[in-house]
């Protein structure tokens, strides 16, 4: 007979409240609760043939099903940071079995009490600066050429300049974003710059950072941001959130299978 196997979302404490209606994990059904120890996991019952060992590590390649297990796994874990502290665990993390999940939370039970500890009241704050690129210098007409060959170096180098004063001032502002928010906020932490083919947004990515704020100062965070954000022409600053504190979750690299291990599974 198949082992079951369980897609576990995050860890939570045993809670009373209801979930908001209409989430739903990778089985169509509400996430359910498996408790062990003072702890909880969120998790749904998941297919072999989708994510025993083998067929996971296939399916991590297919962009479209990760794109969509990715989205299941956010909305159940957004679903339960409304109602409650959650640790987030890497996506696919796969357990076979209830005493698998039960295994998982046994294993790793200081850290994720350690981790519940520390997020409770906690919510991450994305931070992003964005280069515009320069501005062309206007043509006199639609479709007009340079005249002459000396015009079109003197364009080419205004544009090149502009593009430079850009990244210079977006650098600048990054710097000093940074340095204040991080003031504000409990933690932080630099993420690599996104690239503009992937995320599909305009510009060039400079800062990518996660904050770590208390709930009742999201507020004047966010207000702090936005201030910063009118400051320079040609940069963007983008703020997202409130997230559950995936950047700060510190649990994920031990606790089971995840989207680069899926021989880990518990």
């Amino acid at each position: 007979m198949n082992e079951a196997l369980w897609y576990v979302y995050a860890v939570v404490r045993p809670f009373e409240e209801a979930l908001p209606d209409g989430v739903r994990g990778l089985d169509g059904e509400p996430p359910r609760l498996i408790g062990h120890g003072g702890l909880c996991a969120a998790a749904s019952p998941v297919p072999a043939a989708d994510f025993d060992a083998a067929p996971l590590r296939a399916r991590l390649e297919d962009l479209d099903w990760l794109s969509a297990t990715a989205r299941a796994h956010q909305s159940v874990v957004a679903a339960l940071s409304s109602v409650t502290c959650a640790v987030p665990l890497r996506l696919a993390t796969v357990c076979r079995e209830e005493s698998g999940v039960r295994r998982l939370l046994d294993s790793g039970r200081d850290r994720f009490v350690a981790a519940l500890e520390r997020l409770d009241g906690r919510v991450e704050w994305g931070v992003k600066v964005y280069a515009e690129a320069g501005s062309p210098e206007p043509a006199t007409a639609p479709g007009a050429k340079p005249a002459t060959g000396r015009e079109y170096l003197r364009r080419r180098l205004g544009q090149r300049r502009a593009r430079e004063d850009t990244w210079r001032e977006a650098g600048a502002l990054s710097r000093t974003l940074h340095r204040e928010l991080s003031g504000q906020a409990e933690a932080e932490r630099l993420h690599r710059p996104q690239n503009a083919r992937v995320s599909g947004q305009p510009g060039e990515n400079v800062l990518n950072a996660a904050y770590l704020v208390p709930r009742e100062r999201s507020a004047e965070f966010v207000a702090l941001v936005e201030r910063h954000g009118a400051q320079v022409a040609g940069v963007r600053v983008e703020v997202t959130g409130p997230w559950a504190p995936y950047s700060f979750a510190g649990t994920a690299d031990a606790d089971g299978g995840g989207a680069d291990g899926p021989d880990g599974i518990r």
